[in-house]
């Protein structure tokens, strides 16, 4: 695949992002070593390595869920900025 202009426009387009002429042409030397070290290790043989699920072989350790200190409901509402005596004040963010 070729790195082009046209093609930065668009990933910076999709990423919502605003770029200067001598960044794109950062970007599309970048894009292009990129492209370059995945046509790299395309030539591996990897025909009989099994896929990597984890990185590594650790297991996670659960622990019981204690609680180790509890807060009153006073306390909870001690450092919002905006509250009344029951719950926190928050701007409305959805429409009827």
């Amino acid at each position: 695949m070729h790195i082009d202009k046209e093609t930065v426009d668009k990933v910076a387009n999709l990423a919502r992002l605003e770029l200067a002429e001598d960044e794109k042409i950062t970007l599309i030397e970048d894009m292009g070593k990129i492209l370059d070290f995945m046509d790299k290790l395309n030539e591996v043989d990897t025909s009989g390595v099994e896929p990597l699920v984890y990185m590594t072989d650790e297991i996670n350790v659960f622990r019981e869920d204690v609680i180790s200190h509890e807060i009153t409901h006073e306390e909870a509402l001690k450092n919002a900025p905006k509250h009344d005596d029951d719950y926190f004040l928050v701007a409305k963010v959805i429409e009827k």
